[in-house]
């Protein structure tokens, strides 16, 4: 049996920064704190909290003062900063840049429509496709002071006032897909007012969706490496299992099950942006030594 593991998946570049910095930062001080979990990743937060790195809650930072605090790729919304000012809590921001140029752009349009209401006319509707409650999207939301719709699918454009100018961004690492198709069921029902869209999702992750669709479709197995709480974990994954139905999610090399992989000659092993080589090489390396381990067949007596 051959295994092979997707060289486009594991950490997008975002992560990669961020947990540079976290190790660079454990190398001088030997501790640092980490406002929520640094990837959605139980393996590399277990990694890097033997390192030094303790997460921490958004109730407890506003507890801590004259800490270090490292804010993640997902980027945080302004309230997280005012507290850590006030607190003299410094923060080693490790925000992606897709992400924070994506508040920013919240932000101005937020900003301008503000402006055109106190000039007497109506804000437009910021509205964001993206996982409610995630924690980019929460950072996003705060750009507009709260006051920005989250819509995760085409089902709740319902709780949209379509009446109202709309704006609509994008989470950076939704599908492509589902992002057209809410434009067009958006603009399909929208009768008055204005209607922007603009498209701000991560090419590195888009684009890894087609390549990794390739990837799983050459090999008679997949096994898909995902951290539980991975967004983007569940969404590869799918699209990986809609090319090849033997397609399996696990969270690290403890749930393989031999029976997944008898008979087949040649394995894939993927990840999500959140998923670290060594765990997808723990993978690999625990389906070569359990090939290994097979005995071969007795010769029969005679």
């Amino acid at each position: 049996m051959t295994v092979e593991i997707d060289s486009n998946s594991g950490f997008c570049f975002g992560v990669v920064t961020a947990i540079t910095k976290a190790e660079e930062e454990l190398a001088k001080a030997g501790s640092l704190h980490c406002l929520g979990d640094i990837v959605h990743n139980a393996g590399e937060v277990e990694r890097l909290r033997l390192k030094g790195l303790q997460t921490i809650t958004h109730a407890e930072l506003e507890n801590l003062h004259g800490v270090n605090v490292l804010l993640r790729a997902h980027g945080e919304p302004p309230a997280t900063y005012d507290i850590a000012r006030r607190n003299n809590v410094r923060i080693i921001d490790a925000t992606c840049p897709v992400v924070l140029q994506l508040q920013r752009r919240i932000k101005r349009a937020y900003s301008e429509g503000l402006e055109a209401e106190r000039n007497g006319g109506r804000k437009p509707l910021i509205v964001i496709y993206g996982k409610n409650g995630h924690a980019e999207v929460n950072g996003l939301v705060g750009q507009t002071n709260g006051e920005a719709v989250v819509i995760q699918d085409i089902g709740e454009i319902d709780k949209l006032d379509l009446d109202r100018d709309i704006i609509l961004y994008s989470q950076t690492t939704k599908s492509l897909e589902g992002f057209r198709e809410v434009v067009a069921e958006i603009g399909r029902r929208k009768k008055t007012g204005k209607f922007e869209y603009f498209d701000t999702i991560c090419r590195q992750v888009a684009n890894r969706m087609e390549k990794m669709r390739e990837f799983a479709g050459t090999h008679e197995v997949v096994i898909f490496v995902s951290g539980a709480k991975s967004s983007n974990g569940k969404v590869l994954y799918e699209k990986c299992r809609e090319v090849n139905p033997r397609t399996y999610l696990i969270y690290d090399e403890t749930q393989l099950d031999p029976s997944w992989t008898r008979g087949a000659e040649t394995v894939g092993i993927c990840g999500a942006t959140s998923t670290p080589l060594w765990l997808m090489e723990r993978v690999k390396d625990a389906l070569e030594n359990e090939v290994a381990d097979v005995a071969p067949e007795s010769a029969p007596q005679g």
